[in-house]
């Protein structure tokens, strides 16, 4: 049965669709949720990665030995940003290779830089985790609301078939519905695809950085091998 024209409440119009509709309606709702928490985590994932990194090139650069600072990476492993970890396993591998006296300096240099590139690469699969699931949500949430809209209004016409006389009473609560589930697929999508954005921006910012501290650091252990 639906609502009435003085009753035009969102959530009459809700419980007055139909069951395809409503079902649609509770699927966006869920992801929307879903989007918001991944949004909400996401944002103090990179927010802390960007103090952590800022806090270590700080100390990096004050004149800190290098022993020091991966004696602290290794003591708070856990609690390491990314910059650090990918600092941790430059200096581990070249130490480790430096040991080793039949090799040359050049092999030396490039099996830390793979040791660098290969935690830089996890760090960053690690960071980005989630925003595939944004992107869908922003792109495919819009179609799914209008999937709801097409058959709710369809809906609402099938059920004029009963009627003698259309009038626009009657059909603007059943179109009204409809439209509620692509309202709901917006919802869910808008604030997806700003996050989305937002945190691939700042995603490749930070990678920008950890490229740039591997060459200038790869460029600091090659003249403590002269």
């Amino acid at each position: 049965m639906n609502p009435t024209p003085q009753d035009m409440s969102i959530l009459s119009l809700v419980l007055g669709a139909s069951a395809v509709v409503q079902g649609i309606m509770l699927l966006l709702l869920i992801v929307s949720f879903m989007s918001w928490y991944y949004i909400f985590l996401k944002w103090l994932t990179v927010r802390a990665e960007k103090n952590k990194t800022a806090d270590f090139e700080q100390s990096f650069w004050s004149g800190s030995s290098l022993n020091d600072l991966y004696q602290a990476a290794l003591n708070d492993r856990h609690n390491a940003g990314s910059l650090e970890r990918i600092f941790e396993s430059g200096l581990r591998e070249f130490n480790k290779l430096r040991d080793q006296h039949m090799l040359e300096p050049k092999d030396i240099l490039d099996g830390s830089r793979r040791a660098m590139r290969a935690t830089y690469q996890r760090e960053l699969d690690s960071l980005e985790s989630h925003l595939a699931f944004l992107a869908s949500t922003g792109s495919v949430s819009p179609y799914v609301g209008l999937f709801g809209t097409v058959w709710g209004i369809m809906h609402a016409f099938r059920g004029l078939s009963n009627v003698g006389q259309a009038t626009l009473s009657s059909v603007a609560p059943g179109i009204a519905e409809a439209l509620v589930a692509t309202a709901i697929g917006l919802f869910a999508a808008i604030p997806a695809v700003v996050a989305y954005n937002r945190f691939s921006y700042d995603i490749d910012r930070l990678a920008s950085r950890f490229e740039s501290f591997m060459e200038e650091f790869s460029n600091i252990l090659q003249r403590q091998m002269k």
